[in-house]
């Protein structure tokens, strides 16, 4: 995919290679601290990798016969993944109106939106310390691998503050109980803790078993219908949010298995099992 395609930006890079895009934050002189310019940022590439995904396009291959993208790793330059939200844009807040503060958190929480919805299988690797909004990154990823120093924290609370636009995806993510004890403590957490807890997926211990680790995730990952994998994140956003009786969910699930079943893919998927052949997103996947 070629860099003239990529949109220009300054604190945090796109790379996308086959269909693996890496977004990486380098805003290193603050520990990647999230100001307004790299949300913004980071919202544009979350916008434009989510436009060219096979979840989003529904095609393995582009007009332009490149491949859509499929898995989306998130990573940061420096010794840290993410501070949370760069301090000085937050005090700024004090002398802003309470629309203007709307506004600001509406962006934050576009960000956060962004990376939880996203169509492709979303990785976070996390070196450091992952602090407010960097806690609120990793809990919107699909699968976080950390080193054995990363720390982690819902720090908001030691600031006076409310750790609430990231609320609703770390809730998702550690449960009821979770969240709120680590949302009132604000305290940081090793990687063990947060590996027991479901912060973390998986705790490498160097760099290079972290590359090892994220290559591996990315090979189970293109393994699967990459359909089928954008329809498990919105078949759990669907359960998260269901408001209807049981029989409804339960007429609902059939519905969508036997969309899902009787799909191209899902079709292709069952004839290659059948035949004893791979299926044709693994053939795609090794002619790149």
């Amino acid at each position: 995919m070629t860099e003239e395609k990529i949109p220009n930006t300054e604190l945090c890079r796109l790379e996308v290679k086959g269909a693996v895009a890496n977004i990486t934050l380098q805003r290193t002189e603050t520990f990647n601290a999230l100001n307004d310019q790299i949300i913004s940022e980071l919202i544009e590439l979350l916008e434009w990798t989510s436009g060219r995904s096979v979840g989003s396009t529904g095609e393995l291959i582009s007009k332009g016969g490149e491949p859509n993208i499929r898995v989306l790793v998130i990573r940061s330059d420096g010794k840290h993944f993410c501070a949370g939200a760069d301090i000085n844009m937050m005090r700024d807040g004090g002398s802003k109106t309470p629309e203007e503060n709307r506004r600001d958190s509406e962006r934050l929480d576009r960000l956060f939106h962004g990376l939880w919805s996203h169509p492709c299988f979303t990785i976070a690797k996390v070196q450091g310390v992952a602090l407010g909004g960097g806690a609120g990154i990793v809990a919107c990823s699909d699968h976080v691998i950390a080193e054995p120093r990363s720390k982690i924290a819902l720090s908001e609370a030691k600031l006076g503050i409310s750790a609430a636009v990231i609320g609703p995806y770390v809730h998702r993510r550690l449960g009821s109980a979770g969240f709120r004890r680590l949302a009132m403590l604000a305290s940081r957490i090793d990687a063990e803790e947060a590996l027991r807890v479901g912060f973390v997926d998986e705790v490498a211990e160097s760099a290079d078993a972290m590359e090892g680790a994220i290559s591996k995730v990315i090979s189970e990952a293109m393994s699967s219908g990459p359909l089928a994998v954008t329809s498990a994140k919105r078949m759990v956003a669907e359960l998260d949010m269901w408001q209807g009786d049981d029989d409804s969910l339960r007429s609902w699930t059939l519905d969508l298995t036997s969309k899902m079943r009787g799909s191209r893919e899902g079709q292709e998927g069952l004839s290659s099992f059948l035949e004893g052949r791979d299926p044709d997103w693994l053939d795609r996947e090794k002619d790149e």
